[in-house]
C-alpha cells in the first residue's frame, strides 16, 4: 500500500493543516488514501473542491476519497452526496489523532458513519497540533483559529468556530525550536490574527505575543505577520513596528471596501477613515511599511460611486499588494478595474525600489524575498534559506531584479 495523497485548496492555514494531517494519517498508519482540504471562501472554491475531488478520483481509481476542511464543515451534505467520496470530515475532527486511528484503509469503508462533523462552535480550545518547519525556507505558526465575528459576506466563523489562541509559550517554544532547526523567517498565522489572546488569562493582545517572541527569542531574523483588521490593532503592535526591526514591513490588511455604507452592511468594525488613518500612522512609525489588502468588488447594493470609494482607497491607503474579490473575471467588471489599479500601485512600489539595497530571504536558487515581501530575481545562483543583502538594479513581470 502506499501513503496517502493530500490536496489542499486555500489559505495558509489549510496548507499548514494539511502537513500536521500527514503527521497524524502516518502515525495512525493510514495507507491509500486521498485526503482532500477544502476551502469554502466562496461559492467558487466549492466548485473548485468538487472539481478536484472528481479528478482526484479518475486519477486514483479504487482510492478512499476523504474530504475535510472548511467546505466540508459547512456544506457536509453536499460532499458526502457525492459518489466519489467515502468519508466527510470536520475541521476539528481533521486535527484529532483518533479519527485518523479509524481511518485504516482498507477498512475505512462501513466502519463507521460516512459524515464526521460535530458542532465546531461548541470547540473551546485550539487543537494540539503543532508542526516544526512547514515551508521550505520560512516557517509558518498557527497561534489562532477561528472568529467571533459575523461579517455578513463571511462564511468562515461557520467553517472555523469562534476564536481560540494558542498560549503565548507555546507559540514561543515552538519558534524556538524552528530556528534551532535553521529558519531565518516565521510568520504568524490565523484566521483572525488580531483577536489573539482574548481568551487568555489577562487578556494580552497580539502586539504582546509579537514582543514577547522577539525578546526571548533573540536568534530569530524575520518575525512577519500574516492577514490583521487593523481596527483591532493594539499600543503593543504599534510599538513593535516603530521599534523592532525584525518585524518585516509588510502588513496585509482586511479591508473589503472603501465606502462607509458598503463597511456598515458588510458589518466591518471600521470606516474608511479608519483604514486610512491607521496606514498613515503605521507609515510614519516605520516609513519602508508596505500594504496588501483584501478588498471585495460588487458587494449587493454597491453603486459605482460607492465603487470609486474602494478604488480610491487603494492610492488613499498607499496599497501595493491587492487580493481583488474574485467575484466576475470579465473585463471591464469592478473587480478587473480594481485588479488594473493594484497592479498600477505594484509597478510603482517596483520602481521606487531600483537601486535600494534589501536584506533578501532565499526560497529558491535565483528567487528570494524582501522585508516588504516584494519578489526579487537573481541572475545566479545564491544559497537557498539565507538572508542576503541586495541592490536592486531593475524589475519585470512583477519581481524586482538583483
Amino acid at each position: 500500500m502506499t501513503a496517502p495523497i493530500f490536496a489542499t485548496l486555500g489559505c495558509r492555514l489549510n496548507a499548514y493543516e494539511t502537513e500536521a494531517m500527514k503527521e497524524l494519517a502516518a502515525a495512525a498508519g493510514v495507507e491509500g488514501a486521498v485526503v482532500v482540504n477544502t476551502c469554502a471562501v466562496t461559492a467558487e472554491a466549492v466548485r473548485k473542491a468538487k472539481q478536484e475531488i472528481r479528478r482526484l478520483a479518475r486519477e486514483n481509481p479504487g482510492a478512499q476519497i476523504i474530504v475535510t476542511g472548511c467546505a466540508a464543515q459547512t456544506e457536509p451534505e453536499t460532499f458526502a452526496g457525492m459518489a466519489e467520496v467515502t468519508k466527510v470530515i470536520g475541521n476539528t475532527e481533521k486535527m484529532q489523532a483518533e479519527t485518523w486511528a479509524g481511518l485504516r484503509v482498507p477498512d475505512l469503508i462501513g466502519a463507521t458513519e460516512k459524515v464526521q462533523v460535530d458542532d465546531i462552535m461548541s470547540v473551546r480550545e485550539t487543537a494540539g497540533h503543532l508542526i516544526d518547519g512547514f515551508g521550505r525556507h520560512r516557517a509558518y505558526v498557527q497561534v489562532q483559529n477561528g472568529c467571533d465575528h459575523r461579517c455578513t459576506f463571511c462564511i468562515i466563523p461557520y467553517g472555523r468556530g469562534n476564536s481560540r489562541s494558542v498560549p503565548a509559550g507555546v507559540v514561543v517554544e515552538q519558534i524556538k525550536r524552528l530556528v534551532g532547526k535553521g529558519f531565518n523567517e516565521v510568520v504568524l498565522t490565523g484566521v483572525d490574527l488580531t483577536s489573539w489572546g482574548a481568551d487568555l488569562p489577562a487578556e494580552p493582545r497580539l502586539g504582546d505575543l509579537v514582543m514577547r517572541i522577539l525578546k526571548l527569542v533573540p536568534d530569530l531574523a524575520r518575525l512577519r505577520i500574516s492577514s490583521i483588521d487593523s481596527i483591532e490593532a493594539d499600543e503593543a503592535l504599534m510599538g513593535a513596528i516603530a521599534s523592532e526591526p525584525r518585524l518585516m514591513p509588510h502588513l496585509h490588511l482586511s479591508l473589503q471596501a472603501g465606502d462607509d455604507m458598503i463597511l456598515k452592511r458588510m458589518k466591518r468594525r471600521h470606516l474608511r477613515d479608519d483604514a486610512i488613518r491607521f496606514c498613515e500612522e503605521a507609515r510614519r512609525l516605520r516609513p519602508d511599511m508596505v500594504f496588501g489588502a483584501d478588498i471585495i468588488a460588487g458587494f449587493p447594493t454597491e453603486t459605482e460611486a460607492m465603487f470609486e470609494q474602494s478604488l480610491r482607497l487603494v492610492e488613499d491607503c498607499g496599497l501595493t499588494f491587492l487580493h481583488v474579490f474574485p467575484f466576475s473575471p470579465r473585463k471591464g467588471t469592478p473587480a478587473a478595474r480594481l485588479r488594473a489599479a493594484g497592479d498600477a500601485a505594484l509597478l510603482r512600489h517596483l520602481q521606487a525600489q531600483v537601486g535600494q539595497r534589501h536584506q533578501v530571504l532565499m526560497e529558491g536558487p535565483r528567487l528570494g524575498r524582501t522585508g516588504q515581501f516584494t519578489e526579487v530575481a537573481f541572475a545566479a545562483d545564491q544559497p537557498e534559506g539565507q538572508i542576503l543583502q541586495a541592490l536592486i538594479l531593475g524589475h519585470a513581470g512583477g519581481r524586482l531584479l538583483a
